[in-house]
């Protein structure tokens, strides 16, 4: 009996130790973290930091955690979380090919229809291999005219609040269920602008990708030596794209997306030249409109499945990404492609995953909005309730790896906390609009254990705050 209860007494201590030794850690974190958010360009901000253990969810670290925050692209482990359990892993976007005439002889005499259902990935090649299709079934001549059917999803094509200076850029494309993507980041709804210097004192070289008519420039460049400051915008209510400012002789190209004016219509047009180069002649027009119920399935073209477009749309924050997420869960869980419908689909799914919604607001899938608040709390559960889904290692994945220079491994934290204990560790979200700055994600401390943290600034005044974010997230991957 001595025997046993010398073994208990010995049990004891040693755990009260590990509680005293846990205990003056968090006591050591939070006088770290309290000592960092004293920095100047804080002065007057609100901060927001949640910091958990991530197997047992137990708060090691808080702050103003349960306050409603601008979380900007944070706002995207929400959506991405939803659309995961929601849509799935393995879900596919279809884009598919109608016509509503009869061949002969090599000449279709109808209506060609192209039916766009939400897939953000479709570019040159789908175009071509529909066109190939064509081709193949001996058609070479269309008397009827090429449509876009974009039906699949309402025409609201902007969140409620995008302001309107953002309308002109990739992160503030007009969301359609029929969409062109010009590059591999899935970019949808946009033209590439390249523009390329020439001699000292001409004006630069500017080209369009794809090449395609639907949208005009205006070149009020010049090339000159010193800095590069260009200014590339789309006219509001057209697709006239004004490029003007100075690129450095020696520089590189610039290359920078910019969003079109009804990407339906536009993904019809490039469709129609793909068409007319590979040989086969519409007489009618490029329109947009429904596809008929008598007309005929032609073909259907599959997008990557969701898990492998989590990736640039978490590595790169892609915001169309996430709003076609919000207006797809909406089609599929009640039959509508609205923002209202998806957000009432999210908000529902979040619900399910432990998220308390009542303490939320939810405004768009993205983050854009200034009017959207959530707590930091409410994103470390989220972080914390992902990992016991079967959808996990998806989600965990995408997230941006610090310091990784590789862009779809890094992503926004390519070049972020390179040299510390952070860099090949934290993999986090980024979040940025004025005034309002986040990172979210899961560390494992140099003692091997991991954490999930989610830090959140508003109201600041400097152009941003990471690197404070940074050093939080470096505390947090050097603990002992």
């Amino acid at each position: 009996m001595k025997k046993w209860c010398g073994i208990l007494v010995m049990l004891v201590l040693i755990l009260t130790q590990a509680v005293n030794v846990s205990a003056k850690g968090v006591s050591t974190l939070e006088a770290k973290i309290e000592q960092v958010l004293q920095h100047k360009d804080l002065k007057g901000a609100i901060s927001s930091i949640s910091i958990k253990e991530a197997k047992s969810g137990e708060v090691l670290y808080e702050k103003n955690s349960s306050i409603r925050m601008k979380i900007a692209s944070n706002m995207k482990l929400f959506t991405g979380a939803a659309a995961l359990e929601a849509l799935g892993a393995e879900y596919k976007f279809h884009t598919e090919l109608w016509h509503d005439g009869k061949v002969k002889n090599g000449v279709l005499k109808g209506n060609l229809y192209l039916k766009g259902k939400g897939d953000p990935t479709l570019g040159l090649n789908e175009l071509q291999q529909f066109s190939g299709l064509l081709d193949e079934k001996g058609i070479k001549k269309i008397t009827g005219n090429v449509i876009g059917d974009e039906t699949w999803y309402d025409d609201v094509r902007l969140s409620e609040d995008m302001i309107w200076k953002d309308e002109s850029y990739a992160y503030g494309a007009q969301i359609s269920a029929l969409t062109f993507s010009p590059n591999d980041h899935y970019e949808a709804g946009t033209v590439i602008v390249e523009t390329t210097p020439t001699k000292n004192g001409k004006k630069a070289h500017i080209s369009i990708s794809p090449k395609t008519d639907y949208v005009k420039v205006m070149n009020e460049t010049k090339t000159g030596k010193g800095e590069t400051d260009l200014e590339i915008v789309r006219k509001r209510d057209g697709n006239i794209i004004v490029v003007k400012g100075m690129i450095n002789e020696g520089e590189e190209p610039d290359q920078t997306a910019i969003a079109v004016e009804d990407p339906a219509l536009y993904t019809t047009s490039l469709f129609k030249d793909v068409l007319g180069k590979n040989g086969i002649k519409v007489t009618g027009k490029v329109k947009k409109g429904e596809t008929p119920q008598k007309a005929q399935l032609m073909e259907v073209k599959e997008s990557p499945p969701l898990g492998e477009i989590f990736i640039p749309y978490m590595k790169l924050s892609n915001n169309t990404i996430a709003e076609i997420f919000v207006k797809e869960m909406g089609k599929v869980q009640y039959g509508e492609g609205s923002f209202e419908a998806g957000l009432s689909s999210l908000e529902q799914t979040l619900s399910e995953m432990n998220v308390n919604v009542d303490n939320i607001m939810i405004r768009d899938g993205s983050g854009i909005s200034h009017v959207s608040g959530v707590p930091t709390d409410e994103i470390s559960s989220l972080l914390f309730h992902a990992r016991q889904k079967p959808w996990y290692d998806n989600f965990y994945e995408s997230l941006p790896l610090a310091g990784d220079p590789d862009e779809l491994i890094g992503g926004t934290l390519d070049e972020r906390m390179r040299g510390t204990a952070a860099e090949g560790n934290v993999r986090a979200k980024t979040g940025s609009v004025t005034g309002a700055s986040s990172l979210s994600g899961y560390v494992t401390t140099a003692g091997g254990e991991e954490l999930i943290f989610s830090i959140v600034f508003n109201a600041f005044l400097e152009e941003d705050v990471k690197d404070i974010e940074d050093e939080i997230a470096v505390i947090l991957a050097s603990l002992k």
